[in-house]
């Protein structure tokens, strides 16, 4: 059923299936009123007559029959999480009952909330601004600690406090510059070519530092594609599981048991890695291990980060050579793991500048994986970004719309310093009305439906 912000909306906030309890959320212009046709307080009053934000015992209505007891939280408007009166009945957690009650609550008056209805009216009626929006999403979403920080500092306006101050330092240099040209009899200060250049480089280079978040942010959110190589008998399914932390891989002592593609998604310190582990890559006449080594070498060509496995304990061979000349056409930044080293290390020289970081650890013993761990962090998340409390740009619509409002405010210093900033000055309108759009002060339907179609129901 399509709703409108008009009609009065309700859905089970708290997960599907057997728990303790379980929470019915209802919003709307007649939410207080549709839970009192449906609930009835112990203490003798009317739902419309309980005092906010404040919890009451009672039974749960429907047809004239208590089918439930439980409790009742009346939030008004603006007070509530989507700025309009909202009302929270909690009961029972059984999946029968839960039911029961959500059905009590639609014949009440209520209509099933779409995906995402509650933040997506707490964002229209100005309790969110878009990037809190999609903060609350990707806490729901997240995967690791390091999401929650990012997300939660997103959520406590990091982001927002960024681009507000973006924004309003673009408008006061507009103003000085139109109020200028509106009151040239007055006694305004002088904008200049070089400074009117001057004060838009500062916000440039804010939304710079800030838009080159976007490749932690996305290591964290988005992921990082990764493939462990190797030749056979290299360790490469010990470190799979390593990294899994669970036995995700078959591992024997014999060269070449894994034949195919194995992936998950595994966090890894704060990068998300999509993790690949392949087959090894030699030389081979058996048909099956020929198709494991070709989509081996694929993926290679494909990856975003390349974990290559050697075996420490022994000297170089002519298949970890050959494996390193088809590393040289990858472009992925590559990190050398020097596996086994439980056992006797070997010396082992790398080729120059093939690798970017180096790793000594043993996989099956799981020793060395923080050094590994501390590897992929410092080729993707810049160690001077504080991911509890700084800004950072999380996906590519954040991104786009940066990049964007950057190379608007570089045209607005080319145009001021090529022909006057008085012409420029419509530039720098244009940058602003991106950054509004990005925080979804002026932003299409067509991007807030798909950013919300993103959330479950009941959030």
């Amino acid at each position: 059923m399509k709703n409108d912000f008009l009609s009065t909306i309700a859905a089970v906030s708290t997960p599907r299936g057997k728990g303790g309890i379980a929470l019915i959320r209802i919003s709307g212009e007649e939410a207080v009123a549709t839970a009192g046709r449906c609930f009835s307080p112990k203490c003798g009053k009317k739902v419309s007559e309980l005092a906010p934000r404040t919890a009451f015992f009672g039974d749960i209505v429907s047809d004239g029959e208590a089918i439930d007891d439980g409790m009742i939280t009346v939030f008004k408007a603006p007070a509530s999480y989507t700025g309009e009166d909202l009302v929270e009945i909690s009961c029972h957690g059984g999946i029968l009952v839960t039911e029961r009650v959500l059905e009590a609550v639609f014949k009440a008056g209520a209509v099933p909330a779409a995906a995402g209805e509650f933040t997506r009216r707490a964002f229209v009626n100005g309790k969110l601004s878009l990037t809190k929006a999609e903060a609350v999403g990707e806490i729901l979403e997240a995967k690791s600690d390091a999401q929650l920080k990012v997300a939660g500092a997103k959520r406590r306006g990091a982001m927002s406090k960024k681009l507000d101050e973006a924004s309003h330092s673009l408008t006061a240099l507009i103003a000085d510059v139109y109020a200028r040209i509106d009151y040239p009899d007055e006694d305004l200060s002088e904008i200049g070519d070089d400074e009117f250049a001057r004060r838009a480089n500062e916000v440039r280079t804010s939304l710079i530092k800030l838009r080159d978040t976007y490749r932690a942010g996305s290591a964290i959110f988005e992921g990082v594609k990764t493939v462990i190589c190797g030749a056979p008998n290299r360790g490469k399914s010990s470190l799979y599981n390593a990294i899994a932390g669970e036995d995700a891989a078959i591992v024997t002592d014999v060269a070449g048991t894994t034949r195919d593609v194995l992936e998950r998604d595994i966090p890894l310190g704060k990068v998300l890695l999509h993790l690949t582990d392949t087959a090894g890559i030699h030389e081979t006449s058996d048909t099956v291990e020929q198709i494991g080594v070709k989509r081996a070498e694929e993926r290679l060509y494909d990856a975003e980060l390349v974990i290559c496995v050697l075996d420490g304990s022994k000297p170089l061979t002519e298949d970890d050579s050959s494996l390193f000349e088809k590393l040289k056409d990858t472009v992925a930044p590559k990190i050398a793991v020097l596996n086994k080293c439980d056992l006797a290390a070997a010396e082992i020289a790398l080729p120059k500048g093939l690798f970017e970081k180096e790793v000594r650890m043993s996989a099956k013993c799981g020793d060395g994986i923080d050094l590994l761990k501390k590897a992929v962090e410092d080729l993707f998340i810049d160690e001077k970004i504080n991911t509890s409390s700084d800004a950072m740009v999380t996906n590519a619509r954040q991104f786009a719309s940066l990049d964007e409002a950057i190379n608007l405010i570089a045209d607005a210093v080319s145009t001021a310093k090529g022909i006057g900033a008085d012409l420029a000055a419509s530039d720098l309108e244009r940058a602003v009305a991106t950054l509004s759009e990005l925080d979804g002060k002026a932003v299409s339907e067509n991007v807030v439906a798909e950013i919300f179609s993103r959330f479950c129901v009941g959030k």
